[in-house]
This record gives C-alpha cells, sequence and structure tokens, in this order.
C-alpha cells in the first residue's frame, strides 16, 4: 500500500537519503520492492512477474530481502540490505580492528573504537560502519554528532548498533523467513532440542546409577 511504501522510503532515507532514487532507477533493468509475509523484497521486475505465479503461501523468499514489518507496523531494516545501504551511505563510520568482534557481536560502537566518521554527521543519523579496510559490517544510529563525538571519553556510546554481518550466523534460522529449512519455527527447535536432552529410564541392575543420553 502507499502507506506502507512511504514507511520504507522514510526508514531508508535514514541512511541513503535521496539515493533511494538509484534504487529504483538503475540503468542496468527496472527494479521494484514487494511485500510478502510482512517481509520487504528489492527484486527485478521481471523475477517480480514470475514470482506472481507462485503460490504466496509456498514462496518463502524472492530477491534480496531489505527488512520486515512488526505488528505495530514499524519497518526494521536488516542486514541483508547492508550491500545496498553501503553502496549509497552519506553518512559512515569506520571502527579501528580492535573494536570489530564487539561490533559484529551486536554491540554499540564506543569512542574508543571509532577510527573515522563522516565531517559534518549529525546526532541520530543512520550510518553504515565499516572496518578500517572499507569492509561493510553492519549499520547503527549515531549518538552523537561529529563535533561532539571529540569531547567524548572513550566509554561513551557514538553509534548504537542496529545490525551486523554476525547475524547470519546467530539468527541463521530466522533472518530469511522465520523458519528453518526444515519448516521448524525456532521454538521449535528449542524444543526439540530440550526433549533431545531427555532421560532415557534405567537399564536395569547392571547399569545401576548410569543413565544414558539420547542426541
Amino acid at each position: 500500500t502507499e502507506e506502507e511504501t512511504k514507511i520504507v522510503f522514510e526508514k531508508l532515507s535514514t541512511y541513503i537519503g535521496r539515493n533511494i532514487k538509484h534504487l529504483i532507477d538503475r540503468p542496468d533493468e527496472e527494479y521494484c520492492f514487494r511485500l510478502q509475509k510482512e517481509r520487504v523484497y528489492y527484486l527485478s521486475v521481471a523475477l517480480a512477474n514470475k514470482a506472481q505465479h507462485a503460490d504466496k503461501k509456498l514462496l518463502v523468499h524472492m530477491g534480496t530481502c531489505f527488512g520486515k514489518f512488526t505488528k505495530s507496523m514499524k519497518f526494521r531494516l536488516h542486514v541483508t540490505a547492508l550491500d545496498y545501504l553501503a553502496q549509497f551511505a552519506k553518512y559512515k563510520v569506520w571502527v579501528k580492528p580492535s573494536s570489530e568482534l564487539s561490533f559484529v557481536y551486536g554491540n554499540n560502537v564506543l569512542k574508543a573504537g571509532l577510527g573515522r566518521i563522516t565531517e559534518n554527521t549529525p546526532q541520530h543519523q543512520g550510518v553504515v560502519v565499516y572496518s578500517m579496510s572499507d569492509i561493510p559490517l553492519g549499520f547503527g544510529v549515531t549518538a552523537r554528532s561529529t563535533q561532539d563525538c571529540r569531547k567524548l571519553p572513550a566509554t561513551d556510546v557514538v553509534v548504537f548498533h542496529q545490525a551486523d554481518v554476525g547475524e547470519y550466523l546467530r539468527e541463521e534460522e530466522t533472518l530469511y523467513s522465520g523458519a528453518a529449512v526444515t519448516g521448524e519455527s525456532s521454538s521449535d527447535h528449542e524444543l526439540i532440542r530440550k526433549k533431545s536432552k531427555k532421560p532415557k529410564k534405567n537399564l536395569g541392575s547392571g547399569s545401576k546409577g548410569c543413565q544414558e543420553w539420547e542426541g
């Protein structure tokens, strides 16, 4: 709907500003955004037309997932959109090698870990976070402006974490569709793991005091 499109574009503009036009007006092929099961996908019009012939209940994924709508109709960008955000980001932050691991584990960027920041970056601005070798690691929102960062103590937060490449491992089961390849949800998997640790009954007098664990 028009309202959903507005919400998505407002979120994207936080990170890439008017460069949103480059996502739609591409020289190679016509691209669009499509909503499927509360997730927003970015894909070519040709692929979108082909996807229309698939049963929506069975369609798991198409194109690149940019994010998901919450039940309260807020749009949350996913790390799967990082490649496109990195291409068109207006404001950037680089973290020191000593802070890369902390960020990709889901932590905020502290002043001590700040390597560089784009000049005149305002407070509460969406930024793409890079390593010092210009590898995109994720994205976040600035806690302070560029000028304020210069005066901060080492332990203060400069970028609030939003997403990072570590999520490809940490949230592998749910990142794309909210379900594992086998069809179970992450909560189902937790239940399966608990059941797999259920002890068997005592094996008898010959195995007194022993328990065999399944799985």
